[in-house]
């Protein structure tokens, strides 16, 4: 194979990466317009993602970033994002479906509200939104460079781990179970799905333990491999997935943990 590094080019695709402007999202986001390919970031906030989407293009990189409002958690939100996203073009190469909400709060006083307010962005909006776009993944799939979804889960959807946040670990194994089953019924319209399923990493999701370098080393301190996970551990997992190289993955649960997935407290035989 003469040039390795086209496995993992995406110039000239179109992305949309949901809760883009922040943590994650912002990470994969980053990682396309390096790529070459023309992102479209959405949030609730969209003036957030107006203003990442500036600061990636004033970065000289080979791709390009449009930023507007998106919000998955509502139906009115979706309809919107969609007719805004078909405004913009009428293929979608890849779909990151990244935008998310958590609750924590101990068992005794976990609010009834905080089940339907994390599943309507998490489970909900994240198939809905897929569903709706559908015929621009379909417009850009082919055979030989299927379009791409890529779902983000958690390893709290992975290991039976709730730290507070009930429905949000639940909702997270809903999306590691939705990701098989679209990736089933997706493989005949030449569509990969996949999900990350990712550890610790800096985020305004999880600001309250990892918002500084010493809460960061703290929770590091837990992860198999001694750290959180960086910016470039994300990148190099989109790339893949998004590129020729990850033209044959669908239904995958990528764990980017650095071990917590495969971590366990127990020991047969040793002291």
């Amino acid at each position: 194979m003469s040039d390795i590094s086209a496995l993992f080019s995406v110039e000239g695709k179109i992305a949309l990466v949901t809760g883009g402007a922040t943590g994650i999202g912002r990470m994969a986001a980053t990682a396309l317009v390096s790529g070459g390919a023309h992102v479209l970031i959405a949030s609730r906030k969209g003036e957030d993602c107006v203003k990442v989407a500036d600061e990636l293009n004033a970065m000289g990189l080979a791709g390009r970033a449009t930023g507007f409002a998106g919000d998955v958690g509502s139906k009115d939100g979706i309809e919107a994002l969609v007719k805004a996203v078909k405004s913009q073009t009428d293929v979608l190469h890849i779909l990151i479906n990244n935008a998310g909400a958590t609750w924590g709060e101990p068992l005794e006083t976990f609010p009834y509200e905080a089940w339907a307010k994390v599943l309507n962005v998490n489970v909900t909006g994240l198939f809905q939104l897929t569903r709706d776009l559908l015929q621009l993944l379909e417009n850009a799939a082919s055979d030989d460079d299927p379009a791409r979804i890529i779902n983000l889960g958690s390893v709290m959807g992975t290991q039976p781990i709730a730290d507070g946040a009930y429905s949000y670990t639940a909702s997270k194994a809903v999306v590691h179970h939705l990701t098989r089953t679209l990736a089933t019924e997706f493989a005949g319209r030449r569509i990969t799905v996949n999900a990350f399923a990712p550890g610790p990493f800096q985020s305004r999701m999880t600001a309250f333990a990892t918002g500084s370098d010493e809460k960061a080393a703290k929770v590091g301190a837990r992860v198999p491999l001694g750290r959180i996970g960086r910016p470039e551990d994300i990148a190099a997992a989109t790339l893949f997935l998004c590129g020729r190289g990850g033209s044959y993955v669908t239904g995958a649960i990528l764990p980017l943990d650095g071990g917590q997935s495969v971590q366990h407290g127990m020991s047969l035989f040793k002291d």
